[in-house]
């Protein structure tokens, strides 16, 4: 991904924060020397030795997974908020922009057995249902209900290379109060593009 240095985010941290926070991605391959894409939860997590990886599953019926022990670097992509950022909140006369969070992760694939897939879902489920008034656990689901686990392909990917653009106006410190003020008025996403500049400023 080309990312000019201003907007090139290099706090691991901060990154893999923000991994997890937004963690519906795409994982892109190729099939039959196509670009293939699948929308899917891609939990960040670690192995035994402590390494960084992604774990996910697809449907069986996806032809996706077929490539994957014949392809197994593959590429998958995080998106966060995103606006569209007018130069009539600029001091001075300048084309307008877009700001927005992307961050890309490549790296090896290789399928896991069954049993590494239900502790897989184990995690997702329990994740995810924490918040929930009336939390689901798949420990109190039939085994018939379970055996759906066998339609389905699991997989971690070992993390290679890790590439985050976080393009929040650095390169208009001075307009920054007049922007937060006008995306603070605009719609949820923009307000999160909003809260993201002011942390980067408090930062400086």
């Amino acid at each position: 991904m080309y990312i000019p240095h201003y907007y090139k985010n290099e706090n691991i941290a901060e990154v893999k924060k923000f991994i997890q926070e937004n963690s519906f991605g795409i994982l892109v391959n190729q099939v039959d020397g196509k670009p293939w894409a699948t929308h899917i939860p891609l939990a960040l997590d670690h192995d035994e030795d402590g390494k960084a990886i992604l774990v996910s599953h697809i449907s069986k019926v996806n032809p996706q997974w077929k490539e994957f022990e014949k392809q197994p670097e593959v590429l998958c992509i995080f998106n966060g908020p995103h606006s569209y950022i007018s130069s009539s909140w600029y001091n001075e006369e300048e084309v307008p922009t877009w700001d927005y969070i992307a961050v890309h992760v490549y790296g090896k694939l290789s399928i896991l057995s069954e049993e590494e897939v239900m502790q897989s879902l184990h995690k997702l489920v329990n994740k995810y249902e924490k918040e929930s008034e009336n939390p689901v656990s798949l420990h109190d689901m039939s085994s018939k209900t379970l055996k759906q686990v066998k339609g389905v392909v699991g997989f971690k990917i070992e993390i290679r290379d890790i590439q985050a653009a976080f393009k929040l106006s650095q390169t208009r410190q001075q307009d920054h109060a007049a922007i937060i003020k006008n995306l603070n008025a605009k719609d949820v996403t923009a307000q999160e593009i909003a809260r993201h500049i002011e942390k980067q400023s408090n930062l400086k």
